[in-house]
C-alpha cells in the first residue's frame, strides 16, 4: 500500500512558471535590442551603395564636363535603393562636390544613433559624427 506521506507530484510550480518565463523574457529583450540595432548597421549599406552610385555618376559626369553636376544633371535619385535615406549633392564645383545620405525620418533608420547623416566628397573623404564606426561593416 503507497503511503501518502511519501508520494511525489510531478509538475511545475507557479512560482518556477513564473520564473521561467521572466527569464525568457528577458533574454527576449536583449535578442530584439541586439536584432534592432544589427539590422541599422546593415542599413548603412543602403547609403553607400547609393552614394557610391552617386559618385560614380559624378566622375562620369566631370569626365564630358568642366565642372560636377548637379543631382539631376547627373541623372541621380534623391532616394537610396532601398528607400531609407534621401541623397542629396551640395557644394558642387569645377573641383569638387559633397554627396549626403540622410536617413528617412519616418523609418527606423532615423533611430540609427550619429550615423543619420553619411557624407562622400569627391575625394573619397566620409564623414560623420563617428566616422570610424558608421563607414564600417
Amino acid at each position: 500500500m503507497p503511503d501518502p506521506l511519501c508520494s511525489h507530484h510531478r509538475g511545475f510550480t507557479l512560482v518556477e512558471l513564473l520564473v521561467a518565463l521572466v527569464i525568457v523574457g528577458v533574454l527576449a529583450s536583449i535578442a530584439t535590442a541586439s536584432y534592432s540595432d544589427s539590422m541599422r548597421k546593415g542599413r548603412r549599406s543602403d547609403a553607400m551603395v547609393g552614394l557610391s552610385s552617386l559618385q560614380l555618376a559624378q566622375e562620369k559626369y566631370r569626365s564630358n564636363n568642366t565642372t560636377y553636376g548637379t543631382l539631376t544633371d547627373i541623372g541621380g535619385s534623391t532616394t537610396s535603393p532601398q528607400g531609407y535615406y534621401t541623397l542629396s549633392v551640395s557644394a558642387n564645383s569645377a573641383t569638387g562636390y559633397t554627396l549626403t545620405a540622410t536617413a528617412v525620418s519616418t523609418k527606423s533608420q532615423n533611430n540609427d544613433t550619429g550615423c543619420t547623416a553619411l557624407t562622400l566628397t569627391q575625394s573619397g573623404e566620409t564623414t560623420t559624427t563617428t566616422p570610424s564606426s558608421c563607414w564600417t561593416k
